[in-house]
């Protein structure tokens, strides 16, 4: 089977970038992939550098998204996989969904920040004010004047923009099964599937994190949180802050580490100096993909919290339990049937006092450390391993390619124009007299 697959790759900075090139390796045994990629695509947003995204693997078949017409047109694909997210890195898929229906993966079921961003920031609100109203017609009409006035903010989080998405696809997959029984809710009549997000487990040996550990200067007996990721104000930051700063002037031996980039918090320096042990918080700055393990191996637990949400799973929550480190989440409605031995949970309605807690028990019973790391591991092993993503992906290709590609007509009009215009009027100017086609 033929597959055409839309998906950021490394060097985007980007976890769904991460994901792809994890898991493509192990589906080009059963499957002949051509990648997808913005080729004007930089590291990072507004990055003005452009670099050429690296193959996963020696032979990977990569092609800018440009050349997916022609290669189409030429010899048609049996899927086209669209890997779709709620970040820039993802802006370039969306013109090719509605002409080429296909299987969805939906990782961030909120995709409104990055519509918004998208349009908007290229003037075009009025395509960004029939979008919204398409995909929630029963919403108050003045709420997109608020979004293209620039006041979205966290009311962002009220209004999916996914409709787009659903109804174009042949079938949609996420990362959660009680997310998925919502879209069927939401979207009654739309094939939608749950699978696996699996991740590799790093090595965090013993070696590894002695020598870590002794780069940062973390003694032997001090309790290292860390949290993974991007840093942002969904990640708690404040919180964790406010936390840690209460624990260390109780007398805990205990440091912070945000390993992530920082360059979209301004203020984050700020809230360190005002936690009052500034000394004892590093922030890393942007890890490459090779350097996570080590952190991992140096931490005693991973501080994962999420509000608000868009119902995504958090890679860098696996990545904890792989390694076999003490977890923390935030107390969310879709993650509710995680068993209660596999991590710690915090209570959204008391945060600062709930997260405290849950840092004072681990940074002071070894034995509770201890006994969440087992079964977190365990429960990463028995169901979020990269071979159990690629079993599922094997699944719900082979579902989506058997689905007819059905086209919907009544969609907002930037969906339905091919933008051939301009070279129809060339064509026409210099009297050619072969059609052109998409």
């Amino acid at each position: 089977m033929r597959l055409a697959w839309f998906a950021p790759l490394p060097p985007i900075r980007s976890g769904i970038a991460t994901y792809n090139a994890e898991l493509l390796p192990l589906l080009d045994g059963d499957f002949l992939i051509d990648r997808f990629v913005e080729r004007s695509a930089g590291t990072g947003v507004g990055v003005s550098n452009r670099p050429t995204p690296v193959p996963a693997h020696a032979g990977a078949r990569v092609h800018d998204a440009h050349d997916f017409l022609w290669m189409q047109r030429r010899e048609p694909y049996d899927l086209v996989v669209y890997q779709l997210g709620n970040s820039p890195a993802h802006d370039y898929m969306w013109a090719y969904l509605a002409p080429f229906p296909g299987l969805v993966v939906v990782h961030d079921p909120t995709l409104h920040h990055a519509r918004a961003r998208q349009l908007l920031s290229r003037g075009r609100a009025d395509d960004y004010r029939r979008e919204f109203h398409h995909n929630h017609p029963d919403a108050p009409i003045e709420f997109a004047e608020y979004v293209v006035q620039g006041l979205g903010g966290t009311i962002y989080y009220f209004y999916s923009m996914l409709r787009v998405a659903m109804r174009t696809a042949r079938l949609v997959a996420v990362h959660n099964p009680r997310v998925a029984g919502d879209l069927r809710d939401a979207f009654p009549g739309v094939a939608i599937e749950a699978i696996h997000l699996g991740t590799p487990a790093l090595d965090t040996g013993p070696a590894l994190r002695a020598r870590v550990r002794a780069t940062m200067g973390v003694p032997d007996g001090c309790t290292l949180f860390a949290a993974f990721g991007k840093i942002t104000e969904a990640k708690r930051i404040t919180a964790i802050l406010r936390a840690f700063s209460s624990l260390v002037r109780d007398g805990v031996d205990a440091r912070l580490l945000l390993a992530g980039d920082a360059s979209d918090y301004p203020s984050l320096d700020a809230e360190i100096e005002a936690t009052g042990a500034a000394d004892r918080i590093f922030v890393t700055g942007y890890i490459e993909d090779d350097n996570v393990g080590g952190y991992l191996a140096a931490a005693d637990a991973c501080l994962c919290l999420r509000w608000p949400t868009t119902g995504e799973t958090s890679a860098s929550w696996l990545h904890g339990l792989a390694a076999g480190r003490p977890t923390v989440i935030s107390d969310l409605a879709h993650l509710v049937d995680i068993p209660s031995s596999v991590t710690l949970r915090v209570d959204l309605l008391d945060e600062e006092a709930s997260l405290l807690d849950a840092m004072r028990r681990l940074a002071t019973d070894s034995n509770l450390r201890a006994t969440l790391a087992r079964a977190g591991h365990d429960y990463w092993a028995a169901h979020h391993t990269l071979d159990a993503m690629a079993d599922d992906y094997r699944r719900i290709v082979t579902q989506a390619a058997a689905r007819p590609a059905t086209a919907a007509t009544d969609l907002p009009s930037h969906f339905l124009e091919d933008y051939s215009g301009l070279a129809r009027g060339i064509m026409k100017r210099l009297e050619v007299k072969t059609d052109l086609q998409l």
